[in-house]
């Protein structure tokens, strides 16, 4: 469990005992902890196997290597739940920069890059309609150089919904922009069927990840009301 002291304790994160401390629009809460069962979906064993994949990968690094990571991790600082500047340790980066280019198809790193700056996805508006396309319409033609769009969905939900964070669901990469327009119909239906329920309301969350450092940049999530 993560805990920010001040004169008294004045946040925390995470478990402890049977409880969870988090925090959302209303402010901090605690709550029973309960465990899930586990679906052991195909997508968890995935991104088992990835982790256990690049596990092995930093282990057969020479240690040459393992200090380059370490020593990078300064550049790749951020701010934590809490405001508080952070960095990863030297595996920790290797780990996520390494599992973001296997997704989108490119090669793992043996040396760690210099941080880039990874454009924010374009403003846009999503669409979706029973029996019709799932698109997102954008307000200028991204700009997408020597990256992929990371593309996350969920199913169809109860339109009062707006906190969605553990529902989002990879269903793979943003497919090409024809007239500042790309169509989810096919990935979203892959992963989820078909769209839903006229009045129901779907997500889309779409992330830009670079081809040659695995950097990602911030999300941005779009929604519709299904017609």
């Amino acid at each position: 469990m993560k805990i920010k002291f001040g004169a008294l304790v004045v946040d925390g994160r995470g478990k402890v005992g049977g409880h969870v401390a988090s925090k959302n629009r209303a402010g901090s809460y605690i709550r029973t902890k309960v465990t899930p069962v586990n679906p052991n979906t195909s997508y968890q064993a995935g991104v088992r196997n990835a982790l256990a994949t690049q596990s092995a990968a930093w282990g057969a690094l020479t240690e040459a290597q393992r200090l380059q990571w370490n020593d990078a991790v300064a550049a790749y600082q951020k701010t934590d739940i809490f405001g508080d500047l952070k960095k990863p340790s030297g595996f920790n980066l290797f780990q996520m920069l390494n599992n973001n280019l296997v997704r989108i198809g490119e090669s793992a790193l043996t040396v760690p890059p210099l941080p880039q700056e990874i454009p924010i996805i374009e403003t846009g508006v999503l669409t979706a309609a029973t029996g019709a396309a799932i698109e997102v319409t954008f307000t200028n033609d991204p700009v997408i150089t020597d990256s992929e769009v990371e593309v996350s969905a969920t199913p169809a939900l109860s339109p009062g919904v707006s906190f969605v964070k553990s529902e989002f669901r990879r269903i793979g990469l943003m497919p090409a922009i024809v007239a500042n327009v790309t169509t989810l119909t096919t990935i979203y239906g892959a992963k989820f069927g078909a769209v839903g329920a006229a009045g129901q309301k779907i997500f889309v969350q779409m992330k830009q990840i670079s081809k040659t450092s695995g950097q990602a940049g911030i999300p941005v999530i779009y929604s519709a009301i299904i017609s």
